[in-house]
């Protein structure tokens, strides 16, 4: 996570996978454990920081996680893309196909510049596809391509949230927290 995040797009994918089961650990890019969302209206404190978590130990981290996820919201999604920590991780799960999961912004401003959308199919916030040149848009609200995941905005958040539960449990577990929280 970082500083501008989108509330909605952060709180539910957490809030989702922790009813479903999902050992959920939050982290800052930066020093503090402590980020903003873009409209200040929440301040999360994270469980680490991903500097913390990349030095826990010396071997690959993607063999320590099954998924990644990553808010969108502007200026957060942009300072997710400036994180050399956070592009070195995001490679690193793609390469050992590990889960990545974008939402909003973050297809088009961090996963495409990292070469995560060459040739897969993705959606994003309307308009910002024109920024990815490899991929496959889709005007769904939700895009499932292999282990990359992407979604439209704050108000896709829940099936967002729906289909990470669905690669990572199954399509019951899903449906149990789609029906449990009237989505």
């Amino acid at each position: 996570m970082a500083d501008g995040f989108e509330d909605v797009e952060a709180v539910t994918p957490i809030d989702y996978l922790c009813r479903a089961g999902i050992e959920v650990t939050t982290a800052s890019i930066s020093e503090s454990q402590t980020v903003t969302s873009r409209w200040g209206s929440i301040k999360l404190i994270t469980d680490t920081t991903l500097f913390e978590l990349l030095k826990q130990d010396d071997k690959k981290n993607a063999a320590n996680w099954d998924a990644v996820i990553i808010p969108g919201g502007l200026p957060g999604a942009e300072n997710l893309a400036k994180s050399k920590e956070a592009g070195l991780l995001l490679k690193e799960m793609a390469a050992a196909g590990k889960l990545i999961c974008a939402i909003c912004a973050s297809p088009a401003v961090v996963l495409s510049p990292l070469g995560l959308l060459d040739e897969k199919k993705f959606t994003c916030y309307p308009g910002l596809e024109e920024k990815v040149t490899k991929g496959k848009w889709s005007s769904d609200r939700v895009v499932v391509d292999g282990n990359i995941i992407t979604s439209r905005g704050a108000g896709t958040a829940g099936e967002f949230a729906i289909a990470i539960i669905e690669k990572l449990l199954d399509e019951a577990a899903g449906k149990k927290i789609a029906d449990t929280v009237l989505l």
